[in-house]
This record gives structure tokens, C-alpha cells and sequence, in this order.
């Protein structure tokens, strides 16, 4: 598959600390791509330096083909960024940001029906004449993702989009989100809600301490966590587990109990039949698989820190 993003080698320093150490990743084409990591990861010294706000220290980065640094122009034409700050100019209404933004790129009034159907699709049109600053901080929102999208990137970067938004708005950016993937563009999402990632992204890069500690399908990386959680509701509160059973256990709260089980080592039916055995009757059960969550805090647990210099 071809790449829209090509990041390598690259290191950047703050002082002592080395904020990126010798990153390497590529973005498919077309894909829907998380890029994931705790606070102070790297994530967003990574994306300004692919956006061209930052110089990285060594290394290359290209998005489409083009050298953020030696093709910056063509760089940036292939990218929009959303940033996760709300940065915008309270002096113009939405309409006239937007058609300052195309202007930026060398768009002239052939770009107009693009814009008008960028304030309808984002639930614009009535502040379309509103001045920025009149605006609440969704409807601000709204505004950098079609400030980011009017040139007609082939890549856009999501850098933590529903940071503090509401769930109607959440949902509205995730539906418009997917119909951009669905047109042939390339998603790059950053956010704390691996729950979104999960269920939006198709291949995934976990950074800790400015290093990628994993580059995966998201298939995959599920795999890498072979448990599945037994949760019980039982008709009584005062019982006595098999001993079988005491090393699963994760949580035992009166008459509710959740066991931890290898999905290949342990079975369902061996535990409910050793359950059957102590006389322990279950009058409810539902299993839950091990999500993203479990596997992020797996992997950026124990890396320990890094502070070198080059």
C-alpha cells in the first residue's frame, strides 16, 4: 500500500530531554490511523514538526511524497491539521476565515461551493456570519476542521478533536470523521479516548517517552492481550470459591465476582462447572473482551526514561 506519511530517524531535543528518539513510521495511504501515547509522548512534537511548526533536529519527514522541509509547499497542501488548542481570529466571521484559509493555498472563488459545503456539513450555516469570538467552543471546533479541510488535504491530522466537547458533537465530528475516510483521505487521530481509537482506527502506533513502542494493525495489537473478563452475579454473598478458581479473581464485591481468564488456558465452562461444584449458584454472567485500553497500559508501563543526548 502506497504512504502518505513517511517519518525517519527523527530526533528532537528540548534541552536534556529527548522528546523524540529516533522515531520511524509510515502512515498507509487512505488509512485511518491512530497515533497514541500518554501525556509528554511525543504525539504533538511529532505533528508540528510534520505540519512544519517545528524543525526535527535529525531525520526525515514526507507526507505524499514531499519533504516537510525540502517541498514544504507541497507538504503542506497534502496536509490539514486540526489543532487540539482552539486558536482562531476573533475579528472575522466564519466565512471569511475560511475564505482567508483558501486564500492561503492559492484558492480563488472556484473554491466557494467547497466552503458552502463545508458550513453545511459541519452544521455551520447559521454562524456563518457570526464573528469567532461570539461562538461556544464546539461551534469553534467545527470552524478549525473546515479551516483545516479547505484546501483539500489528501492527509488530515485529528489532534485530540473532541477534547471537552459535548456527546452530540462527538458524535456529529466521528460521522463526518468517517465520511473523510470513506472519500480516499488519509485520517491521523490523536486522543486519550482509546475507545475512539478502537473503534475508528485500522492500524495503530503506541509512543511512550518518545519512542514507538508499537506500530500494528489494531487487530493485532488486541491479540497481544489474550484475556477475557467473566463477570458473575451470584444468589449469594457469603460463599467460598474453589481454590481453582481464588487466582483468577480481579474483583469480589458482595454477591458480584469477575474472574480474569486465558482465553486458551482457561474456559468459560470449566469455571462455571467448578462454581456448580461448590454449590455456588450464578444467576447472571457476561464476558468482556480485552480492549485497547489493557493493551496501551501494557505497553507504556515500563519503558524507562530517556535523556540522551546526541
Amino acid at each position: 500500500m502506497p504512504t502518505a506519511v513517511s517519518i525517519r530517524s527523527v530526533h528532537k531535543h528540548f534541552g536534556e530531554l529527548h522528546a523524540l528518539n529516533d522515531i520511524s513510521l509510515d502512515v498507509p495511504q487512505g488509512s485511518f490511523f491512530g497515533l497514541l501515547g500518554p501525556n509528554g509522548a511525543g504525539k504533538s512534537t511529532l505533528i508540528n514538526i510534520m505540519s512544519g511548526l517545528m524543525k526535527a533536529d535529525a531525520g526525515t519527514v514526507s507526507v505524499m511524497g514531499h519533504d516537510v522541509a525540502g517541498a514544504y509547499r507541497q507538504a503542506r497542501h497534502a496536509l490539514g491539521v486540526v489543532p487540539q488548542e482552539l486558536v482562531y481570529d476573533p475579528f472575522f466571521t466564519v466565512r471569511e476565515v475560511l475564505r482567508l484559509q483558501s486564500g492561503y493555498f492559492g484558492h480563488g472563488p472556484e473554491n466557494q461551493p467547497w466552503i458552502d459545503e463545508l458550513i453545511e456539513t459541519l452544521s455551520l450555516a447559521d454562524k456563518a456570519d457570526a464573528n469567532l469570538h461570539d461562538l461556544s467552543g464546539g461551534m469553534k471546533r467545527r470552524v478549525l476542521i473546515a479551516q483545516a479541510l479547505v484546501h483539500k488535504p489528501d492527509v488530515v491530522v485529528l489532534d485530540e478533536p473532541t477534547a471537552g466537547v459535548d456527546v452530540e458533537l462527538r458524535q456529529a465530528l466521528w460521522q463526518f470523521t468517517r465520511r473523510l475516510h470513506a472519500d480516499g483521505r488519509t485520517i491521523v487521530l490523536t486522543t486519550h479516548y482509546l475507545e475512539e481509537a478502537e473503534a475508528l482506527c485500522e492500524e495503530i502506533a503506541i509512543l511512550n517517552r518518545g519512542q514507538v513502542v508499537a506500530q500494528e494493525s489494531k487487530t493485532a495489537l488486541l491479540a497481544r492481550c489474550p484475556y477475557r473478563t467473566l463477570r458473575l452475579t451470584l444468589a449469594q454473598s457469603d460463599y467460598r470459591l474453589p481454590e481453582s478458581l481464588q487466582a483468577l479473581v480481579t474483583e469480589a464485591k458482595g454477591n458480584r465476582l469477575s474472574l480474569r481468564l486465558h482465553k486458551t488456558d482457561h474456559h468459560i465452562g470449566d469455571a462455571l462447572k467448578a462454581l456448580q461444584t461448590a454449590g455456588i449458584e450464578v444467576t447472571d454472567l457476561r464476558t468482556e473482551e480485552s480492549g485497547l485500553e489493557e493493551v496501551f497500559l501494557d505497553l507504556t508501563a515500563d519503558l524507562p526514561a530517556k535523556t540522551t543526548r546526541s
